[in-house]
């Protein structure tokens, strides 16, 4: 009889967590747009208890129509190795993990891209381990299940970016008043600088953490040729050494074609919390 019962609970946590390797069905998603997403009604339910009067504001839009510098600092920002790996940063996650323990509270972090979508999509932001667990299992299946391309889609136009705003489209217009796919390379900065907590942060502040993150987003996308800067920056003659013929504008070399998997990891700030969406 005792085995019986052991044999019980013990099976209890595979058949808990087991549950999402079936469910919720995720092959959808390579046709269909999510009409709500479970971190919109966490927001909802949040906003019905605090007496807050907001709706969810989002606008649909395909990656081909968001700016390509967008979504180089949004890659920059939150995981400069999607491209790169199955879903999950393990260096990241170590230096986490490391920093957790040294502070002696569990909040972990290094998510990636796939594992801020999963959770966007399926859970709650609870940080216990019982969420990161079912964030992990589902972070496989997106990454087994869809393109690179269409989990980057589907993260741009779900995640938060303000009180009730979600997805860059209405991010987008809210801030600077014009599509997702006329923002500058210094807007896409700006808009990347504060993903970590982006009701905490507006990117048309002028805080510091607002101010640095996207300086240095920037830079790197400058450093990586993503970025060429204006016209009369380059022109700018550099200071001549001796027995270095001047430099002619026909001279200027091309910036070079910069490819989602020739982003080096070593040129980006690791992050250093999980995201608060």
């Amino acid at each position: 009889m005792l085995k019986k019962i052991l044999l019980v609970l013990l099976s209890v946590p595979f058949l808990y967590f087991g549950f999402y390797f079936f469910y919720p069905p995720v092959s959808n998603l390579k046709q269909e747009n999510p009409r709500k997403t479970s971190f919109m009604e966490y927001r909802e339910q949040e906003w019905q208890r605090e007496g807050k009067n907001l709706k969810i504001r989002q606008q649909w839009v395909p990656l081909s129509r968001i700016s390509p510098y967008l979504i180089k600092a949004v890659l920059i920002a939150e995981d400069d190795k999607f491209y790169r790996h199955e879903g999950f940063d393990f260096e990241a996650i170590q230096m986490a993990v490391e920093k957790d323990l040294k502070a002696g509270k569990f909040k972990v972090g290094g998510s990636t891209i796939s594992q801020q979508l999963a959770k966007n999509l399926f859970l709650s932001p609870s940080k216990n381990p019982a969420r990161k667990l079912k964030e992990a299992i589902l972070t496989w299946r997106l990454e087994r299940t869809l393109p690179k391309k269409r989990i980057m889609e589907l993260y741009l136009n779900v995640v938060e970016w303000g009180e009730g705003i979600f997805g860059i489209e209405t991010a987008a217009r809210n801030y600077y008043g014009k599509s997702a796919s006329a923002l500058g390379p210094e807007e896409a900065a700006r808009l990347a600088a504060v993903l970590p907590n982006p009701r905490k942060y507006n990117p048309l502040s002028q805080s510091k953490f607002v101010v640095n993150r996207s300086r240095i987003f920037y830079n790197l996308m400058v450093r990586r040729g993503i970025v060429i800067p204006a016209f009369e920056e380059v022109m700018t003659p550099e200071p001549k050494q001796e027995g270095t013929p001047p430099t002619e504008a026909g001279d200027l070399p091309a910036p070079p074609a910069v490819e989602e998997s020739a982003i080096k990891p070593e040129d980006a700030p690791h992050p250093t919390e999980e995201p608060k969406r």
